[in-house]
C-alpha cells in the first residue's frame, strides 16, 4: 500500500468517526480489513507501516482535535466550522496534523494530497478553499 493510500484510509477513518459510535480501534481495524473501501489494494497488502501510520494519524487527531481545529479556525475567512461540510474538515484535521506533527511528511505533500481527496470526495469548489486554509497554516510555520 502507499502512502497515498493509507492517508486516504485514514481520511475515512476520520470521517466515519464523525458519524459512528465505535471506538476508534474499531474503525480502524474495520476500515482497515474491508476491501471494499480500499480500492487499489486488499488487506493482505497492509504492511504494518501503513497500519501505523493510519493509527498514528487518527488516534494523534483524535487527541489534539480542539487545537487542531483553532489552527484551522484562524485561517477561515467568512467561514465558521459548523458551515464546513464534515468531508471538507477531516481532510483538513489531517494536512494540518500532518503539517504540525508528521516531520516525516513536506508541508507541501500534505496539502498536495489533501486537494487530491477534495478532488475525489468533495464538492467541486472544496480543492480551492482547502489549499487556502492550508495555505495560511503553511504560512504560520514558515513565519
Amino acid at each position: 500500500m502507499s502512502r497515498k493510500i493509507a492517508r486516504e484510509v485514514a481520511f475515512k477513518i476520520i470521517f466515519s468517526n464523525e458519524f459512528e459510535q465505535d471506538s476508534l480501534k474499531e474503525l480502524i481495524e474495520n476500515i482497515v480489513s474491508d476491501n471494499e473501501l480500499i480500492e487499489t489494494t486488499n488487506k493482505n497488502d497492509i504492511s504494518s507501516e501503513d497500519k501505523k501510520y493510519i493509527e498514528q494519524v487518527v488516534l494523534g487527531i483524535a487527541e489534539k482535535k480542539e487545537e487542531l481545529d483553532e489552527k484551522i479556525k484562524t485561517y477561515l475567512k467568512g467561514w465558521t466550522m459548523d458551515r464546513i461540510s464534515k468531508t471538507d474538515l477531516a481532510i483538513l484535521r489531517l494536512a494540518v496534523y500532518e503539517m504540525l506533527y508528521r516531520e516525516d511528511i513536506p508541508c507541501k505533500v500534505s496539502i498536495n494530497e489533501a486537494v487530491e481527496l477534495a478532488k475525489a470526495f468533495c464538492e467541486e469548489t472544496s480543492p480551492a478553499f482547502i489549499n487556502g486554509v492550508l495555505a495560511g497554516v503553511v504560512n504560520s510555520l514558515e513565519n
